[in-house]
């Protein structure tokens, strides 16, 4: 007997206990399973004759033994196979599945782990697989009776494929499993869930018939086992469009990239010119858990007549709507494309500038009319665009930057720059911004007291790529981005700024003692007018911001040498100053007490670590 690994043994505890209701997913999820497996027998068998290709799917009803079985004739598995594909379940992120996860429906939590095959268990006692390999001689059995671990041996198995052999839980008061065992049961399932799959689901059921040799006046009737096809097996892309129901592209998302809630949005298309595809896109809900790691694979299922030759084909998505799902089916592909030739192929450079424009499109569309749903696309996806803005050095920029959303100061909910433009005050010549790690922070931030007072909108930017992207952009509509914590942002007017220069020139013997008891911490140190409550913030001179210093030193391998060239700002209005005066003039050893403390305070507030622990707290008890 062999042991899941920890990880995966707490998700299938969760799976044998039931924390599912709707137990009658697991049948999609075997059936759309048996689907992919034969896709790729069925690939091979363009350039290998050998291989059979009466395709199907075929489920079995036994009563007495209390099993359901779902068979196909695909690729099959080896035993590192079955190592590989059920000895470990939802390899990234597991850890935390039940914590990070209350409150999420059955769905959402299934289709976000990819944990599909061990939904059986919710319905199992047991769980037997056989199965044989395309190119192998050997067939092997698994099979497990849950947590305590799995087996796996050889055995014997007529033809290619995989055969599942569930056998069901006993009946109690929360749920009645032997409706598995009913004919009427697995015909309406699959018709709801799987209907669209492109191979015969086969089972055999019983009909009533008429006795052969009786006469119609006095028919004799008996019960006779008949094989039924239980789906209609025409792709849905295939079908025209009227046929097609918004139910329709819900249920075949579901089913072909197996997710459990609906798409935010379906795109049904047949597009006719230099090349001829159909094609259907879809957004999801929720980003996968591998979203934004290095291991997750974009694309689309590329076909040609129906066949599938490519389950992922990144070359027809750009990175930046990488979020997107679909297929792509045109009769004008060859059947034996290859990744190479795939990459020069004029036709699926077409196919490829088309769906671009038909995702931008359809994002328009959406900003503008389902407002809702886009928010809750920029939530999930809103980085994949960012970081496409930012990529390539602007080269996508101008394609993207009407998608981008920011967090709006003034309404307190997400704006896009063209909306932020439009509610610019008179006179307002840039974009302001404010960076941090978080709303509320940002919130806090001493720099945007003022402008906030004013009324001003400020956008607030909380990811790490924001302010890459706005420094990329440089402007919007002829406004440029503006920095509230740019070391020259000013909201003064011209009287305002003449009075601050004159109290700077007043005070300049004093900012220069602060300035050389800091020494090269900053690189200048001035009075500010942007302040109101706060005694001092930091700002930055230069290219590189405070912001883009913290997100450069905290990247793999940072050696922590990245600097902004932080300007110390001192309120012209604070009663602190007064204290400053009166050091600087009496007592030269206090006024560089006070400005190791102020330094520090601004760190803190900047969201910066503390530069020097042991000097501020040597500081703070000497000014006790």
């Amino acid at each position: 007997m062999k042991q899941f690994k920890t990880e995966s043994k707490r998700i299938l505890d969760l799976m044998i206990n039931s924390i599912y209701t709707n137990k009658e997913i697991f049948l999609r999820e075997l059936i759309s399973n048996a689907s992919d497996a034969i896709d790729k027998l069925k690939f091979i068998s363009l350039t290998d004759t050998a291989v059979k290709s009466d395709f199907k799917i075929e489920i079995t009803l036994d009563k007495e033994n209390r099993t359901v079985t779902i068979e196909d004739n695909g690729i099959g598995m080896t035993d590192k196979d079955l190592e590989k594909n059920l000895g470990t379940i939802a390899e990234s992120g597991t850890l935390a599945f039940k914590k990070n996860n209350e409150g999420k429906t059955d769905n959402e939590l299934i289709g976000q782990f990819g944990v599909g095959f061990y939904s059986a268990f919710m319905v199992a006692d047991k769980i037997d697989v056989y199965t044989k390999a395309y190119g192998s001689e050997t067939a092997y059995k698994w099979s497990s009776k849950g947590v305590e671990g799995y087996s796996i041996e050889q055995t014997e198995k007529d033809g290619l494929g995989t055969k599942i052999v569930i056998y069901l839980k006993a009946d109690g008061e929360d749920y009645n499993y032997s409706d598995f065992l009913q004919e009427y049961k697995i015909t309406s399932l699959v018709k709801e869930y799987s209907d669209y799959i492109r191979y015969p689901i086969n089972m055999m059921t019983t009909v009533t018939k008429k006795k052969e040799g009786t006469p119609d006046d006095k028919p004799e009737y008996e019960e006779v086992s008949e094989l039924k096809t239980l789906n209609s097996m025409v792709p849905l892309w295939k079908k025209p469009k009227a046929e097609v129901t918004e139910e329709n592209l819900n249920e075949f998302y579901k089913n072909e990239f197996h997710d459990y809630q609906n798409p935010l949005k379906s795109v049904y298309a047949k597009i006719e010119g230099a090349v001829t595809y159909d094609t259907l896109l879809f957004v999801p809900a929720r980003a996968p858990y591998d979203y934004y790691s290095k291991d997750y694979k974009k694309g689309v299922k590329l076909h040609c007549n129906g066949v599938m030759i490519m389950e992922k084909c990144d070359e027809l998505i750009p990175d930046y709507f990488g979020f997107v799902k679909g297929v792509v089916d045109s009769s004008d592909l060859s059947l034996n494309i290859s990744r190479e030739i795939l990459q020069q192929d004029r036709q699926v450079k077409a196919i490829a500038n088309g769906l671009e424009k038909k995702i931008s499109a359809e994002l328009k569309k959406m900003m503008e009319s389902d407002r809702e749903n886009y928010e809750k696309l920029f939530a999930e996806f809103g980085l994949s665009i960012k970081f496409g803005v930012y990529a390539g050095f602007g080269m996508n920029k101008d394609k993207l930057k009407d998608f981008l959303m920011f967090y709006s100061s003034k309404k307190e909910k997400l704006v896009s720059l063209a909306e932020y433009v439009k509610e610019m005050q008179e006179g307002q010549q840039d974009i302001y911004y404010a960076c941090g790690e978080s709303y509320e922070k940002i919130k806090s931030l001493p720099q945007i007291e003022k402008a906030m007072n004013k009324g001003y909108e400020i956008l607030f930017f909380k990811d790490g790529v924001d302010e890459f992207v706005a420094k990329i952009l440089i402007d919007y509509d002829g406004k440029k981005f503006k920095s509230v914590s740019e070391a020259d942002f000013s909201l003064d007017t011209d009287v305002e700024k003449k009075e601050l220069e004159e109290k700077s020139e007043e005070l300049k013997d004093l900012l220069l003692a602060i300035k050389d008891a800091l020494g090269d911490k900053v690189k200048e140190v001035k009075l500010t007018s942007k302040l109101v409550n706060y005694p001092v913030c930091l700002t930055a001179l230069g290219d590189v911001s405070i912001e883009m210093e913290k997100v450069f030193n905290s990247m793999p391998n940072a050696d922590g040498k990245v600097r902004a060239e932080k300007v110390l700002e001192i309120s012209s209005t604070h009663k602190i100053l007064q204290s400053l005066k009166t050091a600087f003039e009496k007592d030269k050893e206090l006024l560089k007490t006070y400005a190791i403390v102020l330094y520090e305070q601004a760190r803190l507030l900047e969201g910066l670590e503390i530069d020097d622990v042991t000097g501020f707290v040597n500081a703070v008890t000497e000014i006790m």
